[in-house]
């Protein structure tokens, strides 16, 4: 699910645009590289507190992404909504974030913010990230895009459209948090990929129905 070198790749990629600038104290750097932290524990968090809720027992296993070793959080075999909303829980945290941040603070750009810039940069650089593995179809098979797609019964490309489109419309907000347009296109969007827990209890109930019918 999520890595600590996810954190170090989003901080790094963003650094120079939405932290401080270039010649900034060492202080606004590490608190920049914290907001990122704390996004990747706020990830897990929501990945493991469904993990508990439905008794999925989760456990970690190191994987690896070509040299790129990470971990990853599994767990025993589940129904599809409960797969679906495990694997989902990730982006919803982030998205919430996201919302708590660019509503309560429309001018983040403008603030010398860098922790809240770094907790803002990891939730949408996250979320292209695991686009750009779902797009290419190419990763862990741990992955949270693949759990959604197979529980949903739906391409995973599609999955990283829906994980993608509400990053890029955040980032647009962060640099235009007067548009009207752009807030509520953010939040159709977060409310159209969690509607697609509905398409996982449809696949759930025709899983159901196909192994009690008879042979």
């Amino acid at each position: 699910m999520g890595t600590a070198t996810r954190v170090i790749a989003a901080a790094l990629l963003v650094l120079g645009s939405t932290a401080a600038p270039a010649r900034a104290q060492t202080g606004d750097v590490v608190q920049f590289f914290a907001g990122a932290a704390l996004g990747l524990g706020l990830h897990e968090s929501g990945h493991l507190l469904f993990d508990e809720a439905f008794g999925a027992e989760p456990a970690v296993r190191k994987v690896s992404a070509g040299f790129i070793p990470f971990f990853a959080i599994t767990h025993e075999p589940v129904t599809p909504v409960e797969e679906f909303t495990i694997s989902s829980a990730g982006f919803w945290v982030q998205h919430a974030g996201d919302e708590f941040l660019l509503s309560h603070r429309p001018n983040l750009r403008h603030e010398h913010a860098p922790f809240a810039k770094g907790l803002l940069a990891f939730n949408v650089l996250t979320s292209v990230m695991y686009a750009g593995t779902a797009f290419v179809q190419h990763g862990p098979v741990e992955r949270d895009t693949l759990g959604m797609a197979v529980s949903a019964d739906i391409a995973e490309p599609w999955i990283g459209a829906t994980i993608l489109a509400p990053a890029l419309l955040d980032g647009a907000r962060y640099y235009r948090p007067q548009s009207r347009t752009l807030r509520w296109a953010s939040r159709g969007a977060k409310v159209a990929g969690a509607l697609l827990l509905l398409k996982a209890a449809r696949t759930e109930e025709a899983r159901a129905q196909t192994s009690s019918s008879p042979r």
